[in-house]
């Protein structure tokens, strides 16, 4: 397997393939082609055999200088506990601490159980919001009405 940065046209492969590989959710509005064009240096692609089987689109924050943030991660059910998600991560967190970086964010719905796990088996701790939704805090309304988010945090470097 090899991990690379994205480019520009890696957005025709992946966009059609982001609802499926999440069981038909709708989530590739999600993931705009601007990531791909604007994000090259802090984005990246596994692949194996010539074909993506994982990527990972994260962006050192404007804001605030100490901090970056993983916007969107998937791994191609096919190819998931092969350790894809975690060389992507290592690769985000390296770049991350070149960069002078020491807080990683990233954001997920509480529906994703999934998602909470393995973030939580990555070291980011989950950030205290103002509920609980099956014993896991969110943020209410974090990304709109009725849109709850799982938030997480993790230190590196």
């Amino acid at each position: 397997m090899r991990i690379r940065n994205v480019k520009s046209s890696d957005y025709n492969v992946i966009s059609p393939l982001i609802n499926e590989w999440w069981g038909g959710r709708q989530m590739s509005d999600m993931l705009p082609k601007l990531f791909f064009v604007h994000f090259n240096n802090t984005s990246f692609i596994a692949e194996k055999d010539g074909e993506i089987v994982g990527f990972l689109i994260g962006f050192l924050s404007q804001s605030n200088s100490d901090v970056a943030y993983i916007h969107f991660v998937g791994v191609n059910p096919e190819h998931r506990k092969n350790q894809i998600g975690k060389q992507l991560y290592n690769e985000f967190f390296n770049v991350v601490k070149k960069n002078n970086r020491n807080i990683v964010h990233a954001v997920t719905s509480p529906v994703n159980k999934v998602s909470i796990a393995y973030h939580t088996k990555m070291g980011f701790n989950i950030k205290t919001g103002d509920k609980e939704v099956d014993g896991v805090s969110v943020f209410s309304d974090y990304d709109g009405l009725n849109q709850d988010r799982v938030l997480f945090v993790k230190k590196v470097g």
